[in-house]
């Protein structure tokens, strides 16, 4: 299997390679994270009372709908957004992830490079657990419905970008 190396990943075909597992650990978070999203939303918006009267599968659904989110979100960013850019040739010298944004949405990879911060915020926000605060928790949980729905169309959206760009889904992987 392929390596990541330094500054590229080597070959065409590696590259290939290793875009497409990230593809495919990407689209088990997002199919999850959709399949979650569904089964929050009608408990959403959450007032602090509400949030205090979860059912304990209600919680667990709230977990995940965060754990899946975060997953997803990580995903993307360190792994997948810089293979892209390596995938098209475009990595060259791009110190900081502002300057990645910026170059996957001059591409045409992503739609808006601003978006990203407010992803990375509501992921921040999921890793900090104050289970006192109910009020923080709802406020929080309400902030994400639509943001899970900005970042998965982000998601969709440089999926298809790179499987364009020659990016292969593995399918015989796993059986």
């Amino acid at each position: 299997m392929a390596t990541e190396q330094g500054k590229g990943m080597g070959s065409g075909r590696q590259i290939t390679d290793v875009i497409g597992r990230t593809l495919w650990i990407c689209d088990r978070h997002a199919l999850r994270l959709e399949w979650v999203m569904a089964e929050v939303k009608s408990l959403l918006p959450l007032s602090a009372k509400a949030f205090e009267n979860l059912a304990p599968a209600e919680v667990a659904y709230m977990d995940q709908f965060a754990t899946r989110f975060s997953k997803l979100q990580d995903a993307m960013g360190a792994k997948l957004f810089p293979q892209v850019l390596d995938l098209v040739g475009e990595q060259g010298a791009l110190n900081t992830f502002i300057d990645k944004l910026n170059r996957l949405e001059k591409i045409g990879a992503i739609d808006n490079a601003a978006q990203w911060p407010l992803f990375r915020e509501l992921h921040n926000a999921f890793a900090h657990d104050y289970p006192e605060d109910s009020e923080l928790n709802a406020e929080t949980l309400n902030r994400a419905l639509p943001l899970v729905s900005e970042l998965l169309t982000v998601y969709r959206n440089i999926r298809d970008f790179a499987l364009r760009y020659g990016a292969a889904l593995p399918s015989t992987w796993f059986q």
